[in-house]
């Protein structure tokens, strides 16, 4: 007999060769039926899978959220590669894994396919799902694998095959439907008919394992939901986004441009500009609130510090080098080591710890030019780092001072659901191991009483970190700010402080940044809202429309008003229809538009007008800056 742990902490005694679904049916017939895949020990994995003796099991149904989301799309993926092998014979197989929201799958095929591919390719997975066909897992030695595939023509598994016999695997697992046979580690569902509703989304290329030296293949994206109200809904939330795309905002906002000169390289433009400062002056308000002094470090600096900072072995491919006087250097991709420099340049004394030293940092990252994305995935970018540095007694203050600092700064945002994941010691990592142990200990300790999700593996290399991700207006989930402790840089650039006891002794660094990238939270950003900035971002607060030539001086005159009440005001002159006007005001997301005729001239106010239509009034001049900042209040906004 085996014992297995409930979630609830009842003890279930099953027989020695007892499958998940064997537990799922002791529980009860109607987990039974419900039942999709075994949690076991936190690893999901198929129902007819042999249990161990004393594991955590839970039992993955419909309502499991993720984890049965998980499941589903992965089975997907293989009727989807069946199908596509039905009506390519020939096709050969690479990765097919699910990601956020649906899943994707690699081929190489005779011919270039087209979303006019679509109608036949689902229709073939309809077949194969109405079949009800069960998946069947075993497992073979890597010489018996490898044979296998090559026996096929499939040369991508056959790679596979001998990656993960480098690695030391002795055997790997197949996964069989109908004739289709596909290596993978599952978890599946038990057979095609528990898969719901799905759909191709779209074709790309993709080089095999993301080397540009590879072959390209053919990539089909898809996703698949419970049920058809759940993939409409989602696909609505596609078509929102497509419509907020911050790269078609950006241009249509007149924010950001990319030019052929600089790929990858975002050139801000004056309203943009506008934004990013609003952003930088909030962040600074927060940052002297908190005993933060603002430095800023050297954009380029030589080869041998990136070689002491750990960047050169850890970092290098993703770097850019130059060469100063016939000595090498590089230009910074992290702000890091420009920090430790600072806080090396002069003797330390335990009086001044922590010392939180704060930097907006312009870095540089060799980026791939197939992953570059707006304002997403570039080549330079702002960070709002911080460095801090303190004593081992003072970690949990600090962490948990930048926890808060998170929680009030997102809320600003509209961003009041922050989850936080604390990511581990890494295959490549610098530092011994009593170094990870400590900082994950302290980081552990400062999230008490905190929800988080573990990552294994996940940790910079240089110190395990805490990160922290927001749900957006349209359910997308992004990662913003990190924090993340580090012993290893100081030991790497010998840095000291003088203790009570007059001995030197070594500071504990922390990396912080509360949006991580302000050009990716500016995209973020435009998405979320649709370009419908709050009042006190807007890179234009109101803008002043005179109904004709003879109202333009009254105009100027509101303009100037607001202006010297501290708003961002401008006059649209132009000759055309004042209906024309409102409309473009609209269409630029500014918040209120101030319509000026002769009523206005005489009544000295403004008919004042919101971005979606709404009509506010005539205001008296010397109250319009008052009511517009007041409705902003109300709102829960702040100029602050």
């Amino acid at each position: 007999m085996i014992t297995v742990t409930l979630p609830d902490g009842t003890a279930l005694q099953l027989a020695d060769d007892a499958t998940g679904l064997d537990a799922a049916t002791a529980i009860g017939p109607g987990l039974a039926k419900a039942a999709l895949a075994a949690k076991v020990n936190g690893e999901i994995r198929d129902l007819a899978r042999v249990l161990p003796d004393k594991a955590a099991l839970e039992i993955v149904t419909q309502k499991s959220g993720d984890d049965y989301l998980y499941v589903l799309r992965h089975t997907a993926a293989h009727v989807l590669a069946e199908a596509v092998e039905s009506l390519f014979p020939d096709a050969k197989f690479g990765f097919g894994p699910p990601i956020d929201d649906g899943f994707y799958y690699d081929f190489e095929l005779s011919r270039p396919l087209s979303e006019e591919d679509f109608p036949a390719i689902e229709s073939a997975m309809r077949t194969i799902i109405k079949a009800r066909v069960g998946m069947d897992r075993s497992v073979l030695s890597i010489d018996e694998a490898r044979a296998f595939f090559a026996a096929r023509d499939q040369g991508y598994k056959v790679d596979q095959v001998e990656f993960l016999g480098d690695r030391g695997e002795t055997h790997v697992s197949l996964y069989q439907q109908n004739d289709f046979v596909d290596l993978c580690q599952g978890p599946h569902l038990h057979d095609t008919g528990r898969i719901g509703a799905f759909k191709l989304l779209s074709v790309a290329g993709a080089y095999w394992r993301g080397e540009n030296t590879n072959t390209m293949l053919t990539r089909l994206y898809a996703t698949a939901f419970a049920n058809q109200a759940d993939l409409d809904a989602y696909l609505a939330r596609v078509e929102l986004a497509k419509a907020r795309d911050h790269r078609r905002l950006g241009r249509d906002l007149e924010l950001f441009h990319f030019d052929d000169a600089g790929p990858g390289f975002p050139f801000f433009l004056p309203k943009g500009m506008v934004i990013v400062n609003q952003i930088q002056t909030a962040l600074r308000g927060e940052l002297e609130r908190l005993g933060y002094q603002e430095i800023r470090t050297p954009m380029i600096l030589s080869e041998d510090l990136w070689k002491s900072s750990g960047h050169w072995d850890h970092y290098r491919e993703n770097m850019y080098f130059t060469q100063v006087d016939e000595q090498g250097f590089a230009v910074k991709p992290m702000n890091c080591p420009g920090a430790a420099l600072v806080f090396r340049s002069r003797r330390r004394s335990y009086r001044e710890l922590p010392l939180r030293l704060a930097e907006f940092g312009h870095v540089h990252r060799h980026e791939l030019s197939g992953v570059l994305h707006g304002l997403f995935r570039v080549r330079s970018f702002t960070q709002d780092d911080a460095h801090i540095f303190c004593r081992l007694d003072q970690i949990h203050d600090e962490v948990r001072s930048v926890l808060d600092f998170i929680d009030r700064f997102y809320a600003r945002f509209g961003f009041d659901q922050v989850q936080t994941k604390l990511s581990t010691r890494p295959e490549k990592a610098a530092g011994t191991d009593e170094m990870w142990e400590r900082a994950e200990a302290a980081l552990a300790q400062a999230l008490e009483g905190r929800e988080y999700e573990i990552k294994e593996g996940d940790g910079a290399f240089y110190g395990p970190k805490i990160d922290f991700q927001v749900t957006d207006s349209m359910g997308r989930s992004w990662q913003l700010g990190t924090c993340q402790l580090d012993f290893s840089m100081p030991e790497a650039f010998d840095l000291r402080y003088v203790s009570e006891s007059d001995a030197d002794e070594r500071p504990v660094m922390i990396h912080r940044a509360i949006l991580g990238s302000i050009e990716r939270f500016l995209g973020i950003l435009i998405e979320d809202t649709g370009g419908d900035f709050p009042f006190w971002l807007s890179p234009e607060q109101a803008r002043v429309l005179p109904v004709s030539d003879r109202h333009r001086d009254y105009a100027h005159t509101v303009r100037d008003r607001l202006r010297a009440e501290g708003l961002r005001v401008d006059c649209d002159e132009r000759t055309e229809s004042i209906g024309r006007r409102i409309r473009d005001g609209e269409l630029h997301k500014v918040p209120y538009l101030l319509i000026v005729g002769d009523r206005e001239v005489e009544g000295q106010a403004a008919s004042v007008r919101g971005r979606h239509g709404e009509e506010i009034g005539a205001i008296p001049t010397a109250e319009i800056a008052e009511t517009l900042l007041g409705r902003d209040a109300q709102h829960g906004a702040s100029t602050n």
